[in-house]
């Protein structure tokens, strides 16, 4: 099986770099028992990028290889160290190509000009530290943020090749013998059809002006619908500002002259162009009368001549073998080119927008719909912040679903859903992406309910540092000589009354026990029977 050396169209799948995860850290150190958070962020996602590079020529790399992605970001760190960042991808892509959404078709791109670039997935945002996340009221975050994934996306690229001028016509028509011989390049030629599998493309300098010229692959009757090679490649001359029409007039083929091969190309270009909504009919057109050389060549060439003048068409007979006329036709597509520049406006300089991608006010920033039945609702909250935030959420750590908590209640989510008619209980699905809420998470309404990590506070809050209950060395003292007194009390008590017995209860208070009929059994003083005791004894 021969393995293609030219590849124009190729489905590519990209991935940026996922983020780092922030770290939760406390700085340790002799005699610093709360040193405070330390953790570091993670570090962010490589992008993978789309760069026009001069040296490339093909997509055959991404036919081999389709699937492509960032570099991960590294983890953050203890004493404040973030991760490394994910190294970016750079895909070198030939000059001249589209990109475009696989899923939708929507063109993203259209790279022209050496150096020109585009961010085709993104990498994803690395996660926060809890030094990052301490605050006035949150002293010392006990969680962190995770990092994001990276965007994934297919696209489809298509080579559409950059020249200035396109020769098309039927296969053995002669057009690789032509840029042969108008420029250096050096494709294959042979005497029989479909020679040229893939468009070849010349530099031809005529004059002070040089311009590229391509050749379209045979073109054959039913191209337009698929038939032989040219619908593969009618859209490498939609670029071309003009095109030439090559046609054989020594084919000795039945059915076959000068005039009908030039309606059935028109024909093939027309549909395409119908289809494509392309304006392939309105470019400058030329006729090139080629193997003039031989005789009967010639002649025909001098028979169809005043029937394509009349068309309008500008006539040039050409020889590829003996160079005759190709200085003409030369200067003829200079000329074309020239105007078409000239007529160009000169491109204006690129001004970075800023634009916002709500009008004003949070709600912009999210929706929420109502799915599922009456008794049973749920509500769906689809927004790119809430989407990022449960991304960023480990849901395994109350303190970070309770700062989250927090987030949502700000951006007015609770609002939001109290508003529509939501009640405690209810389903609310956050952070999903498509028909199937891909990578949601399903949590209960309960407004106005502090959410997580109670003990430190709501809402992600933290009360270790608010509350102290040590006692200081004052208070010790005071506390240790009213015992002393109680005691001391206690005692003088028990000396003066012969018959009472009293006991210190636990928390300092004086119990007297009357007679011996009493005991204090550490709780409360109950009676007992002395005979009974007697006996035992």
């Amino acid at each position: 099986m021969a393995i293609p050396s030219f590849i124009d169209r190729v489905t590519l799948h990209v991935a940026g770099g996922s983020g780092g995860h922030g770290v939760a850290s406390v700085h340790r150190e002799k005699f610093k028992p709360l040193g405070g958070p330390d953790g570091g962020n993670g570090g962010h996602g490589g992008d993978v990028i789309l760069r026009v590079a001069a040296d490339v020529t093909t997509l055959i790399d991404y036919h081999h290889e389709p699937r492509r992605a960032g570099g991960k970001g590294m983890p953050g760190a203890g004493s404040n160290r973030s991760g490394a960042n994910g190294a970016d991808l750079v895909l070198p892509v030939p000059d001249g190509t589209v990109v475009k959404d696989e899923a939708t078709g929507e063109e993203l791109a259209d790279l022209v000009g050496v150096g020109t670039e585009i961010v085709i997935a993104a990498g994803g945002r690395g996660g926060l530290g809890n030094a990052a996340l301490a605050s006035s009221k949150r002293k010392a975050p006990g969680f962190a943020l995770k990092g994001e994934p990276g965007d994934e996306l297919v696209v489809t690229l298509e080579l559409k090749v950059v020249a200035d001028i396109g020769l098309v016509g039927f296969p053995s028509a002669g057009k690789s013998s032509l840029i042969a011989a108008l420029s250096r390049a050096r494709p294959k030629i042979a005497d029989y059809p479909f020679t040229t599998l893939v468009p070849n493309l010349g530099v031809v300098t005529a004059g002070e002006v040089t311009f590229t010229v391509a050749d379209v692959p045979g073109l054959i009757e039913g191209a337009s619908e698929g038939k032989g090679l040219g619908h593969d490649f009618l859209r490498h001359i939609e670029r071309c500002a003009a095109l030439v029409h090559v046609i054989d007039c020594a084919t000795v083929e039945p059915g076959r002259d000068p005039l009908t091969d030039l309606d059935i190309i028109e024909n093939e270009l027309a549909q395409y162009a119908a289809a494509t909504e392309t304006d392939l009919l309105d470019r400058p057109r030329l006729v090139a009368l080629n193997k003039t050389d031989v005789p009967d060549a010639a002649e025909i060439a001098e028979f169809v001549r005043a029937d394509l003048v009349a068309r309008g068409l500008r006539v040039f007979d050409v020889s590829a073998a003996s160079h005759a006329g190709l200085r003409e036709l030369g200067f003829a597509m200079a000329d074309i080119v020239s105007a078409r520049r000239a007529a160009e406006p000169d491109a204006p300089p690129t001004r970075i927008v800023l634009r916002p991608r709500a009008d004003s006010g949070v709600d912009a920033e999210f929706t929420v719909h109502r799915r599922g039945p009456e008794d049973a609702p749920q509500w769906v909250v689809r927004g790119e912040k809430t989407t990022r935030w449960v991304r960023q959420t480990d849901f395994s750590n109350d303190e970070a679903v309770g700062f989250l908590a927090d987030r949502l209640n700000r951006l007015g989510v609770e609002d939001k859903l109290l508003t529509l008619g939501a009640r405690a209980g209810d389903d609310v699905i956050i952070g999903g992406s498509g028909p199937e809420d891909d990578g949601a998470v399903v949590f209960d309404f309960d407004p106005q309910t502090p959410a997580g990590a109670e003990v430190l506070g709501p809402r992600g809050g933290d009360l270790r540092f608010d509350e102290n209950d040590r006692r200081t060395n004052r208070e010790r003292r005071e506390s240790l000589e009213a015992r002393r007194q109680r005691e001391a009390e206690a005692r003088e008590a028990r000396e003066s009354q012969s018959d009472d017995e009293y006991f210190v209860g636990p928390d300092g208070t004086e119990v007297e026990v009357h007679d011996l009929d009493e005991e204090y059994d550490g709780d409360e003083v109950v009676e007992t029977d002395v005979d009974q005791e007697a006996d035992s004894r």
